[in-house]
This record gives C-alpha cells, sequence and structure tokens, in this order.
C-alpha cells in the first residue's frame, strides 16, 4: 500500500465514526463495548509495535525517560484544562457546547496524527500498523464527540474538521521526522507512549466504567488487543 493512501486512512475513518453518528446513537452499554475494544487496540499498538520499534532506534535512555516524563506532564495538564473547561460549560446549561471535550478530543487527534506521522518516519510497517490500529481509537472518538454535543448540519462539519486534523497532523509529523536522528524519532515516539497511555486508562476506560457494565465487556478488551496483534503478526 501506498504510504501517502496509508496516511490517509485514520483521516477517513474518523470522518466514517462522525458521519455514522447522524445514523446511529449507540446506547451506553454499546459505547461502553466500543471503549474497551478501542482500549485493547491501543494497548496493544503500544505492547507490539510502538515499545519494540523505540527498542530498535537504541535511542540513550535518558532520552527515553525525558520525553515520557514530558509527554506524562503534559497529558496531565491537558487533563487539568479540560477538567476546567468542562466545569465552566456546566454553568452555561444543558444546550452549551462541552468545549472540554471538544478541545482535548482534537488534541487527542492532533497528537495521534502526530505520531502516525512519527511512524511512517522510522520506516518499515511501523506508520501503516500505527495508522491502522489507531484509526479504531478515532472511530470511536468522532462517534461519541458527535454523539454527546453536535447535531445537524454541525456534524459534517466537525467531521472534516477531525479528519483534516488527523491528516494534516500526520503529513507534518512525517514531513519533519523524515531524515531525523533515530535519538529525535525515538524520543517522539516515547513522547506518544505517554500520550497512549493517558488516553487508555484515563478516557477510554474511564469512560467505560460510568456506567454498570457487564462481566462480557472484558472480553472486548481482550478482542480488540488480539485483532491489533493478529493484523501485526500477519502483516
Amino acid at each position: 500500500m501506498s504510504p501517502w493512501l496509508a496516511m490517509a486512512i485514520p483521516a477517513v475513518v474518523a470522518s466514517l465514526g462522525g458521519l455514522l453518528a447522524i445514523f446511529w446513537n449507540p446506547s451506553h452499554h454499546a459505547r461502553s463495548l466500543i471503549q474497551h475494544f478501542a482500549a485493547g487496540v491501543v494497548l496493544a499498538a503500544l505492547a507490539v509495535e510502538v515499545l519494540p520499534e523505540i527498542g530498535r532506534e537504541h535511542a540513550p535512555a535518558w532520552i527515553l525517560i525525558s520525553a515520557f516524563s514530558i509527554g506524562g506532564i503534559l497529558m496531565y495538564i491537558m487533563k487539568l484544562w479540560s477538567i476546567r473547561l468542562e466545569a465552566k460549560t456546566e454553568h452555561l446549561g444543558d444546550n452549551a457546547f462541552n468545549y472540554g471535550l471538544i478541545a482535548a478530543t482534537f488534541i487527542d487527534v492532533a497528537v495521534d496524527g502526530f505520531i502516525i506521522g512519527a511512524g511512517f518516519a522510522a520506516g518499515g510497517s511501523t506508520g501503516l500498523i500505527l495508522a491502522l490500529g489507531l484509526s479504531v481509537e478515532l472511530l470511536f472518538l468522532g462517534l461519541s464527540l458527535v454523539s454527546d454535543t453536535i447535531k445537524g448540519w454541525r456534524v459534517i462539519f466537525m467531521t472534516l474538521m477531525l479528519a483534516g486534523v488527523v491528516l494534516s497532523c500526520t503529513l507534518l509529523g512525517n514531513y519533519l521526522l523524515s531524515g531525523a536522528s533515530t535519538s529525535v524519532i525515538s524520543a517522539i515516539l516515547a513522547f506518544g507512549v505517554a500520550a497512549l497511555l493517558y488516553l487508555v486508562t484515563d478516557e477510554l476506560l474511564v469512560e467505560a466504567h460510568v456506567i454498570e457494565e457487564k462481566p462480557s465487556s472484558t472480553l472486548w478488551l481482550f478482542a480488540g488487543f488480539l485483532v491489533f496483534w493478529s493484523i501485526q503478526l500477519f502483516s
């Protein structure tokens, strides 16, 4: 597959997630299952692709530790910021946009796009595997954002914005990091590990446990991991 076509996969999937919400508003239980599945996919992306790729680059340990620490601190700051925005939205009533959710979603999408771009810059199958794996997460983000905050014609506008952000950040990451040293690429991927861990533990799984879940939800977490791992094994 052409790298340019592969880079467009997450943008297409993000758009489909939002457009799907026009015709389908999933129940809370269905969303919980999707969130568990997406969390499993992201965990598999970390375990079978991102962390092994960092190891293959043989970057100095202090660079990796520093990049991961910066990523963790920035995700914590973003969490505090989104909480403040959501608190302001609650005072405006039910008809107000959830700016905290919207802002956090677009930041997530931008970070995901840049990580995918770094994967393509690293070479091999890393970029394609990340594009396929994170597309599942982007499908949920597009679906949940539109279902919770936006209705009518704004759906099309918001889905196009999501697609544009992830595609532009993917292209930007690939452009800036093409030909970069192994230390730089490894640092970006280590930063991405922190961002993806935040996504799994503080967004997908936290939201998935808002409702009382069924025991079968855990199977969807394993299924997401297994599906992504299978794609990587057969690629």
